[in-house]
């Protein structure tokens, strides 16, 4: 069983709160818009945990050297796509749709519209999962990220939390 702690949309802006929730977890996904490399670090040393994630669309250099724009990868069981810009099912972002079915991908994570959204894909057979924002900046009103647990083949336990609000 691994459990992983997903976030987004940090914007450089870290909640100490995140610690205390992903303190059970194994893994730290983060879907982009770190904000800055320092926030990364922290997430990494502070959880002492192993963070994957991808750029998003405001970060520099200082991430896109170290995270790339997407990551394909498997988690026990399932087959795992993340990209920050990737929309959802039925309104995905140019390419995506394609690279689900091609890469096989049975969890599809992104990022970027700061909207916190769950959504089983029925055509592609595919969990979409975006955990929403953490950070302090864009519109969204309440901060979120997500919690849940893989086992084998098997997404489960999926627990959204909220942060505080955004202001």
């Amino acid at each position: 069983m691994t459990r992983i702690g997903l976030i987004s949309d940090t914007h450089g802006f870290l909640d100490e709160a995140v610690f205390k929730h992903f303190a059970e977890c194994d893994e730290i996904w983060h879907a982009g818009d770190f904000g800055n490399i320092q926030l990364a670090e922290t997430l990494a040393s502070a959880s002492g945990l192993h963070v994957k994630g991808v750029y998003g669309n405001i970060d520099g250099n200082d991430i896109r050297n170290i995270y790339p724009e997407e990551l394909h990868f498997n988690c026990e069981k399932v087959n795992v796509y993340m990209k920050h810009i990737g929309g959802y099912p039925k309104r995905y972002a140019p390419g995506v749709k394609q690279k689900i079915i091609t890469t096989g991908a049975k969890l599809f994570i992104s990022g970027h519209s700061h909207i916190l959204k769950i959504i089983y894909d029925e055509e592609l057979k595919c969990l979409h999962i975006n955990p929403g924002a953490a950070g302090k900046q864009g519109w969204h009103k309440m901060r979120t990220i997500v919690r849940f647990s893989i086992g084998g083949s098997d997404i489960k336990d999926c627990q959204v939390i909220e942060l505080g609000k955004r202001g």
